[in-house]
């Protein structure tokens, strides 16, 4: 079954797009945490960072560089961001299909919270 993140892949489902080539979507986070938050997503569904394999490996250094393209257009890499990706049920992983969280705007807390 297809995650939410292929349906948005696939514009199944609406989402604020801000940056899309052929192997990263990037989108505004529904509920974010920070006056940034975007979800940065590879187009190939992957579903946790331990499914990762040595092919992927186009996919993550795309997800990177446009992370950092991403930083750079929405004026935060010079203060800084934070980047986060979840992993399995005790990492706090909801959607399983790997995606990284781009957050920044302001000066971010600590990074652990219970």
């Amino acid at each position: 079954m297809a995650t939410i993140f292929t349906k948005i892949i696939n514009k199944e489902i609406p989402a604020s797009i801000i940056f899309e080539n052929d192997k990263v979507i990037a989108f505004k986070d529904i509920n974010p945490i920070a006056p940034i938050h975007i979800l940065v997503v590879p187009k190939k569904e992957i579903p946790t960072l331990n499914d990762i394999t040595a092919e992927d490996s186009d996919y993550l250094i795309a997800m990177y560089l446009a992370i950092k393209d991403i930083a750079i257009s929405l004026n935060i890499s010079e203060n800084g961001y934070r980047l986060i990706t979840n992993c399995n049920s005790y990492g706090g992983q909801e959607v399983f299909h790997l995606h990284f969280h781009l957050l920044g705007g302001k000066k971010l807390g600590p990074m652990l919270s219970f």
